[in-house]
């Protein structure tokens, strides 16, 4: 039996956007292996892509469209005709333009897929129709809102330049799970003699790597942050010069906001020893070239924005940002090299639309009228068990007058609860263009294997939604291949000088976004005044400062952080029983003190609860734990859990100060034994 190889990208929503190699026999994936020829990713997968075989041909695959017979959430369907399935949303939803007006209708999607044109599929159809718009915030707006107040659009350094660092700060990013490719430079580094210091709430699968781990009390980054910009200024190890030519609004800084942060208010507030304080100060300040690493949960707080707009402000006040290491990497924003209103065709739109935040889903499907919801589509989205206070959503998706869709890949939890089911493809089973968000590199591929059954692509099933509506723009009759020709059409410097070649073979190649200097070798900085902005004069609050969380002023005694899983990514994955299997069970975290305390002991069954609602867990004792804090690792579907509520039950609909958020740190609770 032949076999052909086949280049491919992880879909995920992570960071790396892994090169993938495919081996394809008789029209099947038999083995998929990391690309050894992708620049950043480098012939490794995580975990949760070793194998992505048995998820692309999984016998629980939906393959055929499925009609509800039973009661909502029962998960009883029987198979119909696609043409059948299509008429039937055409029909429903004709009525209810009919009866209440297109925004009646609402799409809710996120990032199942990254592929720029299967991603983005439905926002030219839906904004045709004149429906409702989702404002996709659920992941990290508020860190992009933060950072962009101080550095503007200034490009992040390559994801490799901390190899050149002495010291590195992987600050609030369990970097094992959720970005284990950007570690390669970390590692190098650490070969070099580079010293690795872990700043988060709790002790978890990336500290091994660091020499020291530092545990800050849940959403009080902020605080740490001018606390360490309060002891450089002291100890006088700001870079005076380039403050002076790079930077505005330091010396407003030091004089409006940094008295108030001394040592032995950031220890109270932060949880950090004054003496540690002091110590991350002095080798931060003494460093030859310190690198800060972010990830996206510090941002999850009502704080999130201001949390990162303060840790904008470190390696501006030692100069960093002018240094090989570069200074610190959020991410790479790459939006604006593909010109994506060719796919989103806002231009579309009948009229001025209302925006739902996705993280309020269950708000807007109980209380939002004028219209009130009347349908939901879903793809690349489970928010059955992603979306916060899931006891609201689920409720919602109950709704018998609440028409839902869902195109899916598996009987998620938010599958049980529609209408109608639509079989979706795999990554592997359509063609799609991918950027990353973590490094430079951009890749188009093609379908490996024929779809499985009868499943259908983002694009092709909007396609024939916009033909049963009559949608008759070429926007809803060109295939995947020209979407993606058309994105590539319009030149971009950043695309200058790639190899197009390495391109059209389905090679990962890397943009140029021409970091770090102008003609000369000045640094040069996205911002209106082309300086780092410390003091912004257009914003309403010119200077960063501490923040607290909303839930500051909860009774509760613990802090949820509901925090990434090596082998799963929020809710994708659950349905491979070998990395079930590996997490073990649902379990709940907790400081051996804390569950002294209340009476339990290691592997009881116990139940969280707040005022949102009570999940029943299995606990797990451990020192990892500060006091004060309990950590729930993953998303997991509600068939696997103890109970019949999964840890979103305990998040709140509150949002962050900047960017519509989401809050999913920000969440207080307490644990007693399960009844």
């Amino acid at each position: 039996m032949a076999t052909t190889t086949h280049r491919s990208v992880c879909p995920y929503d992570c960071p790396d956007a892994c090169g993938l190699v495919v081996q394809v026999e008789d029209g099947r994936a038999v083995d998929v292996s990391g690309d050894p020829e992708h620049p950043f990713t480098r012939g490794m997968l995580c975990p949760k892509m070793n194998r992505y075989q048995d998820t692309v041909h999984h016998p629980e695959r939906l393959t055929t469209p499925l009609l509800r017979v039973g009661p909502k959430g029962a998960g009883a369907f029987a198979p119909i005709p696609w043409g059948e399935a299509i008429d039937r949303i055409a029909d429903r939803w004709r009525g209810i333009i009919s009866e209440h007006g297109a925004e009646a209708i609402l799409p809710y999607s996120y990032a199942g897929t990254m592929g720029l044109v299967q991603r983005t599929a439905g926002h030219a159809f839906f904004h045709r129709m004149g429906a409702s718009r989702l404002d996709r915030t659920i992941c990290s707006p508020a860190k992009s809102a933060g950072w962009s107040l101080v550095m503007g659009s200034t490009p992040a350094p390559h994801p490799d330049a901390c190899r050149h660092s002495d010291l590195i700060l992987i600050w609030g990013q369990n970097a094992a799970a959720t970005n284990v490719h950007g570690l390669h430079a970390v590692r190098e580094a650490k070969r070099q003699g580079a010293k690795v210091w872990l700043i988060d709430t709790y002790i978890h699968a990336t500290a091994p790597l660091c020499d020291r781990v530092v545990t800050v009390k849940p959403g009080s980054d902020s605080a740490l942050a001018l606390g360490l910009l309060h002891l450089l200024d002291a100890m006088g190890l700001a870079d005076e010069a380039f403050l002076a030519r790079h930077v505005v609004g330091h010396e407003e800084l030091r004089a409006r906001i940094l008295p108030d942060y001394p040592p032995e208010r950031v220890a109270a507030l932060t949880g950090v020893p004054e003496a540690t304080l002091r110590e991350l100060a002095e080798a931060y300040g003494r460093a030859r070239d310190p690198h800060i690493r972010t990830g996206n949960g510090l941002s999850r707080y009502g704080n999130g924005a201001m949390t990162l707009r303060t840790i904008a402000c470190l390696p501006a006040f030692v100069g960093a940002y002018a240094k090989p290491g570069g200074g610190a990497f959020t991410s790479t924003g790459t939006s604006a090299v593909f010109p994506m209103e060719v796919l989103t065709r806002e231009d579309l739109q009948p009229g001025p639309t209302r925006i739902i935040n996705m993280n309020r889903l269950g708000w807007a499907l109980h209380e939002l009228d004028a219209p009130k919801v009347a349908s939901l589509y879903v793809y690349n989205a489970n928010p059955a068990a992603v979306t916060p206070d899931q006891n609201a959503v689920l409720a919602g998706l109950a709704r018998e007058d609440l028409f839902t869709v869902v195109h899916e890949r598996f009987m998620t939890d938010t599958a049980q609860f529609a209408d109608l089911v639509l079989p979706a493809t795999s990554s592997l089973e359509h063609s799609d263009l991918y950027r990353s968000y973590g490094s430079y590199c951009v890749q188009r591929v093609q379908a490996a294997v024929p779809p499985v059954g009868e499943a259908r692509s983002n694009l092709d099933v909007f396609q024939g939604l916009a033909r049963a509506m009559g949608f008759t723009e070429e926007v809803f009759s060109q295939s995947a291949d020209q979407l993606i020709d058309a994105l590539l059409a319009t030149p971009h410097p950043w695309r200058e000088g790639i190899s197009a070649e390495r391109f059209e073979q389905g090679l990962a190649v890397e943009l140029n976004p021409g970091i770090g200097t102008d003609s000369g070798s000045e640094p040069r900085f996205g911002t209106p005044s082309g300086r780092i902005e410390i003091l912004n004069p257009r914003d309403a609050e010119p200077l960063p400062r501490y923040l607290p969380p909303h839930s500051a002023s909860d009774p509760h005694p613990l802090q949820l952080i509901t925090a990434p899983a090596l082998q799963g990514l929020n809710s994708t994955f659950h349905e491979r029983e070998e990395l079930r299997r590996r997490m073990g069970v649902m379990a709940v975290q907790l400081n051996p003190e804390e569950a002294k305390a209340r009476g339990l002991r290691d592997g009881d069954p116990v139940t969280v609860f707040n005022e949102r609602g009570e999940v029943a867990f299995h606990l797990k004792v451990t020192d990892k734990v500060p006091v004060g804090v309990t950590v729930a690792e993953g998303v997991w579907w509600r068939r696997y859990a103890p109970g019949d509520r999964t840890v979103n039950a305990l998040t709140s609909q509150r949002l962050t100060d900047r960017g519509g958020g989401s809050t999913f740190y920000d969440n207080r609770v307490d644990v007693r034994a399960a009844s």
